[in-house]
């Protein structure tokens, strides 16, 4: 460790499984612009290998969980750090597990600054159990939000200005050469990219569909993703009992060239989500001048702006609502270009990787000089 560079110990997620806090847990750990700066030893939080059984116990994960604190206590003994950065769970079991981890954070007064990729504090609180523990989680801390539509989640016990705010970035998406070519004659094409969860709102969109194949319009949405409450037979036999058979398709995992080929095919991007963070997929889809359809829900506000960069609906399973901003995008070619062309702008101008890379820097530096 160069003498002039400050120790931070990264308590954070890492693939597999790959979803949105893991990607940001890695980029972080592979960041040169941040470990440039600070010594990094990094700890992953991760005790689930595939997203099916995220959420629920089971001994291996006890195990997991068991080495994860012994692992800790060690780099404490070894080393106390000028700073922690603790990607929290902030619900469920998972919560319960890392205040053990807080506990030792304690022990040796080490800082904390967390940084929270989920929501539900203000229905967990209602336990009072909850509401005491995250009096104590939270005491003295330093927080990092994705967006300001989400502190009033962690308001009962933070005070804003012990707040920061940094919404995600990925990195960009540049081709070398066009992936695929369209036919002009192909149906349009509805994009759902994200695992088989109840809660993305799977359901909500195949609403939507058959409110389209009645009709009578001519169109194709694919489903990509993993399974995850909702398995691959069970998504198969809504579609039959729907009669979207030639409509609606589960095209499985796409990654790399494959994940790519999936945006660059589509007209349209729908992530109906009933419960959500800041989903990294819209960013992805704005990267290919996708117009994006999504609930108003969590930090998404602050990536969809209304009829600018796509369109907002309530989340509580309105596919009417949806089926209706599917239709104007349908018969609309001129809007969906535009709409595309500003979600590019957005995300370059507010959501690369560089940009991420520097917020979290210049709030890490911040809590550490505070």
């Amino acid at each position: 460790m160069s003498p002039t560079q400050k120790d931070i110990l990264y308590l954070l997620h890492l693939p597999p499984p790959v979803h949105g806090y893991s990607i940001i847990g890695e980029q972080i750990k592979e960041s040169k612009l941040i470990n440039d700066v600070f010594k990094g030893r990094y700890i992953n939080l991760i005790l689930s290998r595939k997203v099916h059984v995220r959420g629920k116990a089971g001994l291996v994960k006890t195990v997991r969980f068991v080495k994860i604190w012994f692992l800790l206590l060690g780099k404490l003994i070894h080393r106390k750090p000028v700073l922690c950065y603790y990607a929290l769970t902030t619900t469920g079991s998972c919560f319960h597990k890392d205040i053990l981890l807080t506990i030792l954070l304690r022990f040796f007064r080490v800082k904390i600054i967390y940084h929270v990729h989920n929501k539900g504090i203000i229905q967990a609180r209602e336990k009072k159990l909850n509401h005491l523990l995250y009096r104590f989680v939270f005491k003295n801390t330093s927080v990092i939000l994705l967006s300001r539509h989400l502190y009033h989640d962690i308001e009962p016990y933070v005070a804003e200005d012990h707040v920061y705010y940094c919404p995600n970035g990925i990195k960009d998406y540049e081709p070398s050469a066009a992936l695929v070519t369209l036919p002009e004659n192909r149906p349009f094409n509805i994009l759902f990219f994200s695992n088989l969860v109840e809660e993305k709102g799977v359901f909500v969109l195949m609403e939507a569909c058959s409110i389209l194949k009645n009709k009578g319009y001519s169109f194709q949405c694919d489903f990509v993703g993993g399974e995850g409450d909702i398995s691959e037979k069970r998504f198969n036999v809504v579609v039959r009992e729907k009669g979207l058979t030639e409509q609606v398709k589960y095209l499985g995992t796409r990654h790399g060239l494959l994940k790519e080929m999936a945006f660059e095919q589509a007209d349209v991007f729908v992530l109906p989500s009933r419960y959500d963070y800041f989903p990294l997929v819209i960013l992805e889809a704005m990267q290919h001048n996708l117009p994006v359809i999504a609930a108003y829900e969590g930090g998404i506000p602050d990536m969809v702006d209304e009829g600018s960069t796509g369109f907002l609906f309530s989340p509580y399973d309105n596919a009417q609502a949806l089926a209706d901003r599917l239709e104007l995008l349908m018969f609309d070619p001129v809007l969906r270009k535009q709409i595309g062309i500003n979600g590019r702008i957005k995300y370059e101008n507010n959501f690369t990787l560089p940009i991420f890379e520097q917020r979290l820097l210049n709030i890490l530096q911040k809590v550490i000089n505070k």
